[in-house]
């Protein structure tokens, strides 16, 4: 489960709350007590490090990499 950054647009209030996907997003700051409350779009965590996946599998030709029998290296 995610957890989404909110922000009140009366009380300038932020904060977070651990919520399922499907779950409609609050309305109501905790603060204020007043339906002015949005979610806010924040960066994702996820961040890939490392030659791993993407030099085993997804690399291109250029990079040394061998293509499958019967196909092209692609273009470039």
């Amino acid at each position: 489960m995610p957890t989404y950054v909110y922000g009140c647009d009366l009380c300038g209030h932020e904060f977070e709350l651990f919520q399922r996907m499907t779950d409609a997003p609050i309305r109501e700051c905790p603060s204020c007590n007043e339906d002015s409350a949005h979610r806010k779009l924040t960066a994702s965590s996820f961040i890939l490090k490392g030659g791993g996946w993407y030099a085993d599998g997804y690399s291109s030709a250029r990079q040394g990499s061998k293509t499958a029998k019967g196909t092209s290296p692609p273009p470039g």
